[in-house]
């Protein structure tokens, strides 16, 4: 199952630096002029979770996966995009593909970079993505509106609510507000999907800070976390030239700079974990001698869904699932321990999973 996190900001604000990071690999370019980024470069990335491997040694797992987040580095976004202007069009085209946005803002100081607005003011950049984002959706929309009430005068009924969902959104963003904020019903949420809208997808900023700023942030971010707080969204303060130099080192050279800098973890570790937090993702695992794996599945996925994301087929025959807690099988020392003590459980169709669960399922061919 794919979960995908766009990487958007204004140019030059260090966004593909970040991705390069990211990724570990040089797939973008991070050059000093717009636009440098020309076709969205995608990279997969291992979710941190400590857990995995704990349980990964307890089994003595031959083989350990780890989940995978997906993040897309999309061409940087001026004023105007919505027009089209710069690689407007093509932004947003790939921008409406992921699940979830993050707005990477310039939260430094640098006289050698330059603003493609002239100033640094991150406030004002996550604006400028904003509106423009919300410009493209309000575009959309009224497209949209035009089809649908020719399908009304045509006599078709479903358009009817769909027309009547478009004119509440459309209200909210002539309005200034983003369709994230829009209520939706429980009947209206196939056709809420249906909208592809940008602005309804969730928003995390990430603050891009200068060397010293890592371990605590600084003014900038200080705003960008504010601004984050009142959307009820999140953010996070990374030095993307850090994480740069992070990317290149060894497990042992890679936790003596972190001392010397004075950091607990690599930003891009909790950059990762919030995005997978951000998108309401939980994770399962499965364990044995051959491999220890964690799923991601979305939280309040049924057993069945979850076996789901292992193949069709366990969805389609699920019988039951043993299920173990994390904290249950690391307490005991594993599998048979935790049989042996009765903390081992057979769920059936309605178990909704728990993050951390240790699963093992039944089903028919």
């Amino acid at each position: 199952m794919g979960f995908k996190t766009g990487i958007v900001g204004l140019p030059n604000v260090g966004k593909s630096t970040l991705f390069n990071a990211l990724t570990r690999t040089a797939a973008a370019q991070a050059a000093n002029f717009p636009f440098c980024t020309i076709e969205p470069n995608v990279g997969e990335v291992s979710v941190p979770d400590t857990r995995l491997d704990t349980i990964a040694g307890i089994a003595g797992s031959a083989k350990v996966i780890p989940a995978r987040m997906t993040f897309v580095d999309i061409a940087g976004l001026v004023k105007g995009a919505s027009k089209g202007e710069g690689l407007g069009n093509q932004f947003l085209a790939n921008i409406r593909e992921v699940d979830a946005i993050a707005h990477v803002l310039r939260c430094f100081e640098d006289g050698d970079v330059t603003h493609v607005e002239g100033r640094v003011d991150p406030i004002a950049d996550a604006e400028i993505i904003e509106t423009e984002l919300m410009l493209a959706d309000l575009d959309s929309i009224e497209k949209r509106l035009v089809n649908t009430n020719k399908r009304i005068r045509g006599g078709d009924k479903d358009a009817a609510q769909e027309a009547a969902l478009m004119e509440k959104v459309k209200v909210l963003l002539e309005d200034g507000r983003p369709a994230r904020e829009m209520t939706v019903e429980d009947d209206e949420r196939r056709a809420w999907k249906m909208l592809q809208l940008i602005t309804s997808k969730p928003v995390l900023f990430v603050c891009n800070v200068d060397e010293d700023s890592a371990a605590a942030g600084n003014e900038y971010s200080a705003r960008v976390a504010e601004m984050a707080a009142a959307q009820g969204a999140s953010s996070v303060v990374i030095s993307a030239a850090i994480e740069a130099e992070i990317s290149q080192l060894g497990d042992e050279d890679r936790t003596a700079f972190l001392e010397e800098m004075s950091l607990d973890e690599p930003g891009l570790d909790r950059l990762i974990r919030t995005g997978y937090q951000m998108l309401d993702l939980i994770t399962y695992f499965t364990c044995g001698p051959k491999e220890a794996r964690a799923w991601t599945i979305p939280a309040g996925f049924k057993a069945p869904q979850a076996a789901g994301a292992i193949h069709t087929d366990f969805e389609k025959g699920f019988i039951r699932s043993e299920t173990i807690a994390h904290a249950d099988y690391v307490e005991v020392g594993g599998e048979q321990a935790a049989k042996d003590a009765g903390k081992m459980r057979l769920e059936g169709k309605d178990y909704t999973v728990i993050d951390g669960d240790i699963m093992h399922f039944r089903f028919a061919n």
